[in-house]
């Protein structure tokens, strides 16, 4: 039954599931995860197939493909190069053809058991349904303060609200994949992708589990900047802020003004010193080149999408999909 045309308290029968799992250097965890995904996936639906995406490996995990998409159902999207997570899901949920799909990561951190869940909230009606962490206390103060402050700027004051605690673990109906893959932009932020494009969404609380093998790949550093792409991608806070501190200081240079003629009046000209001065051309010299540098983030994504490079290039695809068993 469509889920547009779902009847109330009628429940949806799952035909087809994909699984797109993107990977960047998880040889040895998909070695353990894939028997764990494949038997999950039989349960739950009569088709079902797993999509690897590997986003430019420089580990086993290209070698080792050929031998996973020897699985009936397991299928290799080998991208030219290393693109990023947000290029590899976007391949990934290209390649995929089932009634459901699933995107969940390589680093057995998203247990597949809780895709019984996922399914049980989609077929009562739900459209997406994602996993979202109990609490961070397991992690860094510098990441909880920067999750609660990106978090509270981009949700302040946007027309739909990206729930914190959310990544990309979750199940879509294929009328939100259309969705999501008919959406231009080059530059995608697929956090907030998923939340801008809306649908009837049902949040499940989970605990990501600890990695099996090797470690996180996002530093502080990739953090950051990941921020900042969130950010530039779907606010114009950056931008107003630097109008609104603008303000502040014209509004403080008059101020000032009208405080030294006033002096000028009541007690004369004084001699004023050099270090007032430097000290003040460093200060809006220096607000003057942040505020640049602001602009210029929005310059360089228009710039980026004018170019209409594609977003990934495959090289090589392995193995049987749910569109080559029809």
């Amino acid at each position: 039954m469509n889920s547009t045309t779902l009847a109330p308290g009628a429940l949806r029968t799952l035909e087809s599931i994909s699984c797109v799992v993107p990977c960047y250097n998880e040889a040895e965890n998909l070695e353990e995860l894939l028997p764990l995904l494949r038997a999950q996936l039989a349960r739950l639906a009569p088709r079902w197939e797993i999509v690897l995406v590997d986003d430019g490996s420089s580990d086993a995990t290209a070698g080792r493909m050929p031998v996973w998409t020897q699985e009936s159902g397991v299928r290799g999207v080998l991208l030219s190069r290393n693109f990023g997570k947000e290029a590899a899901l976007t391949a990934g949920l290209q390649a995929a053809h089932g009634q459901v799909v699933v995107l969940m990561d390589s680093d057995m951190q998203h247990p597949p058991a809780l895709l019984d869940t996922f399914v049980r909230h989609w077929s009562a009606g739900a459209d997406v349904v994602y996993a979202v962490r109990e609490h961070r206390e397991a992690e860094s103060a510098f990441k909880r303060v920067g999750t609660n402050w990106f978090y509270g700027l981009i949700n302040g004051s946007e027309r739909f609200r990206m729930p914190p605690g959310a990544g990309d673990f979750r199940l879509m109906d294929r009328q939100v994949v259309r969705a999501l893959l008919a959406l231009p932009e080059r530059n995608r932020f697929m956090k907030g992708l998923y939340a801008w494009v809306g649908f009837e969404s049902v949040a499940v609380p989970y605990l990501p589990q600890e990695r099996a093998h090797g470690h996180t790949h996002f530093s502080k550093r990739r953090l950051i900047r990941f921020g900042i792409d969130g950010l530039t991608a779907f606010s114009l806070w950056p931008l107003r802020a630097v109008i609104g501190l603008g303000f502040v200081l014209a509004l403080a240079s008059f101020g000032y003004g009208a405080y030294l003629t006033l002096a000028y009046w009541l007690h004369g000209h004084d001699v004023s010193g050099w270090t007032t001065i430097v000290v003040s051309l460093m200060l809006f010299v220096g607000i003057q080149l942040v505020s640049l540098g602001v602009v210029a983030e929005y310059v360089g994504r228009i710039y980026e999408e004018v170019k209409c490079r594609p977003l990934y290039l495959v090289k090589r695809e392995l193995g049987q999909g749910l569109q080559d068993r029809t």
